[in-house]
């Protein structure tokens, strides 16, 4: 499973063969750290993406689950940005 960090987020986003044909489907999951080194923070647990769309191949999907990662990343920073 690719993996990426964006700060201190970790973004694992994979491909997965959907059941019943011959496609794929794209998925994101994000963790932040805990207060215990042992463990990290689900944030995201993992889901589908551009749950609309399937892949004709692993790498499109991946390459999909990898953007959305980052822009799902990008949303969550600036919800949570304090401005004074």
């Amino acid at each position: 499973m690719p993996i990426k960090y964006v700060e201190f987020y970790e973004v694992n986003y994979t491909a997965e063969p959907l059941r019943g044909c011959k496609l794929w489907g794209a998925y994101v999951a994000i963790y932040a750290p805990s207060p215990n080194p042992m463990h990290r923070m689900n944030l995201v647990k993992k889901r589908r993406v551009s749950a609309d769309h399937q892949f004709a191949t692993e790498a499109d999907a991946v390459a999909e689950a990898g953007e959305v990662a980052v822009k799902l990343v990008e949303r969550r920073r600036r919800r949570y940005v304090f401005h004074p």
